[in-house]
């Protein structure tokens, strides 16, 4: 009996060992192989660890409009005010959601528009939402094929029901900021005249003007990748690789692009849903209790996050190996991006990698704050009817001049 209470014994301190090993390894990123294997497990390790020059930077700092999450380079906490509080976060939500994206891709890869065709002569045009995608591209992909007489071509397009997500308004519809997400757009659908009508005219004059005298039949279809299974592929443009469409759609917050980059990572251009967001984010051991993800933009009015989640999130980011390129698409302040033009030639000028976040009474600064050869995670939110922006980047100057918190 006593020698299996020593083997137990014995097991138990290994694992323990191990554990603490991997623990410490992971705190202070020394190995990539076992970086990334903590960024796919469901687990968070995270503690609070306030220290009080941020702590009481933030809560003399703000009113309660706001909310705040500070995380230092090991994960700790060390200063939140309302930061598990349901705000909306505007384009902040791209962080999430591109993030989602490049784990499902390589950074080389490209959205594709393709024509398939099948052994009875049915040709198939389908796209993947390429943000760029043009008409002489589509020229381009109807120039490639030979065409042969008594051809049926078919175009396939998502349902029009599906062509914006729930919580953008009316009124953001009309512009090209809120412009229909769909999978045949040219030039992300800025012209609301360049529709897919406008599409379909365009090829039916194409095969008029080069086949007079070819029998042929043009049809919509309800977009179905199911529909080119078993298919050859006879005509394709690839769009600019995936690691630069998500450097548009952070850097300049290109929602067209998000979504479209969402849509085809999580495979959902038939609905409206984006659980799977959600459900990612929950599988890394982030806390996602009563959260709305209803884009993946940050456009939708709906959505609703909390700072803690959105600086974890950042801060566990790190530990992918994705993580060089996700940093480089975002936005540098007084540099690159939509933070070209803020703070320039100050102390925290390139200091900060991020993302803003603007809707009417909503802003949101979140990111990177390189200090002290530490990296902080910051997530700032502000939900009232009197935004003030530049309260948020004063806070992100304060921050940085404090001592650092060990």
């Amino acid at each position: 009996m006593q020698n299996n209470y020593r083997k137990l014994f014995f097991i138990l301190t290994v694992v323990f060992s191990l554990v603490l090993i991997f623990i410490y390894l992971v705190n202070f990123r020394k190995i990539k192989l076992f970086n990334d294997i903590y960024f796919r497990l469901p687990i968070m390790l995270k503690g609070k660890k306030v220290c009080k020059e941020y702590q009481n930077l933030l809560d003399t700092s703000l009113n309660s409009t706001f909310s705040a999450t500070i995380i230092n380079d090991k994960g700790n906490i060390i200063g939140s005010y309302n930061g598990n509080k349901l705000r909306i976060p505007a384009s902040n939500l791209k962080l999430l959601s591109t993030a989602y994206t490049l784990s499902k891709y390589n950074i080389s890869d490209s959205l594709n528009t393709s024509i398939y065709k099948d052994n009875s002569n049915n040709y198939y045009l389908i796209g993947s939402g390429d943000p760029d995608l043009s008409i002489i591209d589509l020229n381009k992909l109807l120039n490639k094929i030979n065409f042969k007489n008594n051809f049926n071509f078919y175009i396939l397009e998502i349902d029009k029901r599906k062509k914006w997500p729930n919580g953008w308004t009316e009124e953001d519809k009309l512009y090209s900021y809120g412009s229909p997400i769909t999978s045949l757009a040219i030039k992300s659908n800025q012209n609301n005249y360049i529709d897919i009508y406008y599409v379909k005219n365009l090829i039916d004059n194409y095969f008029k003007i080069n086949y007079p005298s070819y029998n042929f039949n043009l049809y919509l279809l309800d977009f179905n990748k199911k529909q080119v299974k078993n298919l050859k592929l006879v005509s394709q443009i690839k769009s600019n690789p995936i690691i630069s469409l998500i450097t548009l759609a952070n850097s300049e917050s290109h929602n067209f692009t998000a979504e479209s980059l969402y849509k085809n990572a999580s495979n959902s251009w038939n609905d409206n849903t984006y659980t799977k967001i959600k459900y990612w984010l929950k599988f890394k051991g982030l806390p996602v209790k009563n959260i709305l993800i209803n884009d993946a933009s940050g456009l939708s009015r709906d959505n609703r996050l909390t700072t803690n989640l959105t600086a974890l999130f950042l801060h566990k980011m790190r530990y992918s190996k994705q993580f060089e390129f996700y940093n480089s698409s975002l936005s540098i302040l007084g540099i690159r991006g939509t933070l070209s033009n803020r703070s320039k030639n100050t102390e925290i000028a390139s200091r900060f990698f991020g993302k803003t976040g603007t809707l009417s009474n909503v802003f949101a600064l979140s990111g990177y704050l390189y200090k002290d050869n530490d990296i902080l995670s910051v997530s700032i939110i502000q939900n009232s009817n009197k935004i003030n922006i530049n309260k948020s980047f004063v806070l992100l100057n304060n921050i940085y001049t404090l001592k650092k918190c060990y």
